[in-house]
């Protein structure tokens, strides 16, 4: 059972008040917010406490959320305790409140204990084959056989989720070598089974067309990129209610990825250049057909931290309306991983904006004050 986040009250007591327009998250707006002892409360505070809050003014929206984020992760595999704590402050200070690790071959667990850093929500490491996936990033099994035992084991130290890597590139085949599946379709259902039975989501990197199939069919809860989607599988992954995180700022690498694989990989380079030409038009194609889209960065190995703005840029750029794409950054994907917004008597973890960003993503890049249970702890006016 995970440990409770420890509770300070780093205003020493004093209230903050947020005034402008508060976004809920439910399709409503309210004009003031307090914060009392670090959480929200739409009362305002009575006797000594009402004399002189802090006051904080502009658009306010909960806490931002990376649904696709690696801290402990860098490019050469895990990262120190003190390079990890960095990676959480730039994540913090750009307004993400709450991650969801995607993976990491780092124990992250010490983040538990700080509240002034980003909730983190585990998924424990990669599951992967050797030769398969990066080097040092996840846990390599040798007997495909073995995935099922895995995803059990990798629920249980996680926090509610397990991440597999359903493709990458089979060097073995030479000049053929392209995205192929990594796991037998039997056993990917039975692990997924097996996390579900210990409590777990699973998601899975897949940038293929190939390995969604088997994906469905076992019942994955998520995929990260699904950049091979095709019509017909938009449909189904609409149909299920399947989330998609589109991850355009790593498939904006895609190009350099196949510059560099061209000379021995030309197949597979041909096709991670051909969604990368095409990441506009298929991002806007998933959210026109009705699929669930989440806001992640990918940040960790070769993406920064603290790019969220920046990713949801990327989705406004495909034509996602900047109100969706707020939504889907902010209180949709607190919905969908069980973490509350902005509702009496949660955490305050809010970020307040100069402008509504709902009309100007852009304005992402720059929040007035960062706010984590109820402390001020990033922005402009720190």
């Amino acid at each position: 059972m995970r440990e409770p986040r420890p509770e300070a009250d780093p205003t020493g007591g004093r209230p903050l008040h947020v005034r402008g327009r508060v976004l809920l998250g439910d399709g409503s707006e309210v004009e003031d917010l307090w914060v009392l002892d670090g959480r929200v409360t739409f009362e305002p505070p009575r006797g000594r406490r009402a004399a002189a809050p802090d006051v904080l003014e502009g658009w306010a929206v909960p806490g931002l959320v990376d649904v696709h984020c690696h801290i402990g992760l860098g490019e050469s595999g895990p990262v120190d305790r003190a390079t990890a704590e960095q990676q959480a402050v730039a994540d913090r200070d750009a307004g993400t409140l709450l991650v969801r690790d995607a993976g990491s071959p780092a124990d992250t667990r010490w983040v538990d204990g700080r509240p002034d850093l980003p909730r983190l929500l585990r998924a424990g490491r990669h599951l992967a084959r050797p030769k398969r996936y990066l080097r040092h990033y996840g846990r390599e099994l040798q007997d495909v056989r073995d995935l099922p035992a895995a995803a059990a084991e990798e629920a249980r130290r996680g926090d509610g989720w397990v991440k597999l890597v359903a493709d990458w590139i089979d060097r073995d085949l030479g000049a053929e070598g392209d995205l192929r599946p990594l796991w037998p379709d039997d056993l990917l259902a039975e692990a997924v089974a097996a996390a579900h039975e210990a409590g777990a989501r699973v998601t899975a990197h897949v940038f293929s067309t190939e390995a969604l199939p088997a994906l469905l069919a076992a019942g994955v809860d998520c995929l990260e990129h699904g950049t091979g989607l095709t019509p017909e599988l938009t449909a189904e992954v609409a149909r299920r209610g399947v989330p998609v995180v589109p991850t355009l700022l790593q498939v904006e690498r895609f190009a350099e990825i196949a510059a560099q694989a061209d000379p021995r990989y030309p197949r597979f380079a041909a096709r991670m250049r051909a969604m990368h030409e095409r990441r506009y038009e298929h991002v806007r194609a998933l959210h026109e057909a009705g699929v669930r889209l989440l806001v992640g960065t990918d940040a960790g190995g070769t993406i920064a931290h603290g790019r969220l703005p920046a990713e949801a840029a990327e989705l406004v750029a495909a034509g996602v309306p900047a109100a969706e794409v707020v939504a889907m950054a902010s209180w949709r994907a607190r919905e969908y991983l069980g973490v509350p917004a902005l509702v009496e008597g949660a955490p305050a973890d809010l970020v307040v904006y100069p402008r509504d960003p709902r009309r100007d993503v852009a304005v992402l890049e720059e929040p007035s004050a960062v706010v984590l249970g109820g402390a001020v702890v990033a922005g402009r006016g720190r």
